[in-house]
C-alpha cells in the first residue's frame, strides 16, 4: 500500500495526509453498536503505517468511548498522528439535545478529552458547530487561552457560515474548516470555499459519499431502522430521484475501473489542494481503496459532466447539512 501525500493545513499550517481517517464510526452513535475494538485499533494503526496521520473525533462520540479508542490505538506513537478532536455536542440516551459553548464548559470539555486521549496537548480543538448561544468571540477567545496554556496547538471550526468564519478568523487565527462537502452537497461553493481559501483556511471535507447516497450501494426503500430515513432526500420520491442521478456516478465508475465511492473521494479531492477528504473507516480493508482513491483523475470531460450533472441544487431534499 502506497503512503498518502502530505500538505499544509492551511497557510503556513502543520503537516497533515492530504487523508484524513474520521473515526466516528468505530463508535456507538446514534444508536448503533461499537465496531470490535481489535479491528478499529488495527485501522489506526496501519493508517498511521501508511503516512494517514490526521485523526478526527470527538468527546461525544460514544460519550468518550472514540477518545479512549483513539487514545489506546496512539499509545507509543503520539508523535506520528495529527490529533482533531470537536466538542460542544450534547447527548442524552442517543438523543441530540443541544449545544453546550460556555467558556467554563469549553474548560472542563478540554481536560477530560486529554485524559481518555492519554496526551497533553490537542492539536485541532473546534467547536462541532455554532447556535449564537455564546458570541463567537468568547468561544474562539477560550480556545486561544488553552492555546496559550498549551492544551491545544491549532483552532479549528466546524459547520459555520462564511460571516462566522471571518469573525472566528479575526479573533484568533483559524487553521482549519471542518465541513460537509460532497458532488450531491455543493452549497459551501457560494461564499464558504471562496472565503476559506481567501483567508489562508484549510477545509477538512466530511461526508464525501452524502451519507452514503453517492456509494453505489443504496436501493429505494431503505430499511425502517437506517439513520438516514430522518432526512427528507432519502424518503419517497426524492430519494428514487436522486438515485436515478447516481447512476451517472456508477456508470463512471465502471468506464474507469473504479467504485462510485472512490470517485466520489476523487472528486473531492481533486476541488483544491487545501482540502482535505475526511473519510470515515472501521475496518483496514477500507484503507487500501480509499488511499487509491486520491491518486484518481479525471478528463476535462468527465469533470464538466460531474460538476453539470450534480450541479448545486441538483439532488432533491435536505440533511442535516442544510440549516
Amino acid at each position: 500500500m502506497e503512503s498518502i501525500t502530505k500538505i499544509s493545513l492551511g497557510k503556513g499550517g502543520p503537516l497533515v495526509s492530504k487523508l484524513g481517517l474520521g473515526c466516528m464510526r468505530m463508535s456507538p452513535v446514534w444508536g448503533s453498536k461499537a465496531a470490535d475494538e481489535s479491528e478499529s485499533i488495527a485501522t489506526i494503526n496501519q493508517a498511521l503505517d501508511n503516512g494517514i496521520n490526521f485523526l478526527n473525533t470527538g468527546d461525544f462520540y460514544g460519550a468518550g468511548h472514540n477518545e479512549l479508542l483513539v487514545g489506546k490505538a496512539i499509545k507509543g506513537r503520539r508523535d506520528e498522528a495529527f490529533i482533531s478532536v470537536k466538542f460542544g455536542a450534547v447527548f442524552h440516551n442517543n438523543h441530540w439535545i443541544g449545544l453546550d459553548l460556555r467558556p467554563t464548559s469549553i474548560k472542563n470539555f478540554i481536560n477530560y478529552s486529554l485524559v481518555r486521549l492519554s496526551v497533553d496537548t490537542i492539536d485541532l480543538y473546534q467547536p462541532c458547530r455554532l447556535d449564537n448561544s455564546v458570541p463567537v468571540e468568547d468561544i474562539v477567545g477560550t480556545i486561544a487561552d488553552l492555546i496559550t496554556d498549551g492544551k491545544v496547538r491549532h483552532l479549528g471550526v466546524s459547520e459555520i457560515s462564511a460571516e462566522q468564519l471571518r469573525k472566528a478568523n479575526s479573533v484568533y487565527p483559524v487553521t482549519a474548516l471542518e465541513i460537509g462537502y460532497s458532488l450531491a452537497d455543493r452549497q459551501i461553493e457560494e461564499d464558504l470555499l471562496p472565503t476559506a481559501k481567501e483567508l489562508g483556511i484549510g477545509v477538512v471535507a466530511f461526508a464525501n459519499t452524502a451519507e452514503g447516497l453517492l456509494t453505489g450501494e443504496m436501493t429505494a426503500p431503505l430499511s425502517a431502522d437506517a439513520y438516514q430515513n430522518h432526512f427528507s432526500r432519502f424518503q419517497g420520491e426524492n430519494l428514487i430521484k436522486n438515485l436515478e442521478k447516481v447512476e451517472l456516478l456508477k456508470q463512471m465508475a465502471r468506464d474507469k475501473g473504479f467504485t462510485p465511492t472512490q470517485l466520489a473521494i476523487a472528486w473531492v479531492n481533486s476541488q483544491g489542494e487545501q482540502i482535505l477528504p475526511l473519510v470515515s473507516m472501521s475496518r483496514r480493508s477500507r484503507l487500501g481503496e480509499n488511499i487509491q482513491a486520491m491518486k484518481i483523475e479525471f478528463s476535462g470531460e468527465e469533470m464538466a459532466l460531474l460538476n453539470s450533472h450534480f450541479a448545486a441544487g441538483a439532488i432533491a431534499g435536505g440533511t442535516y447539512l442544510q440549516r
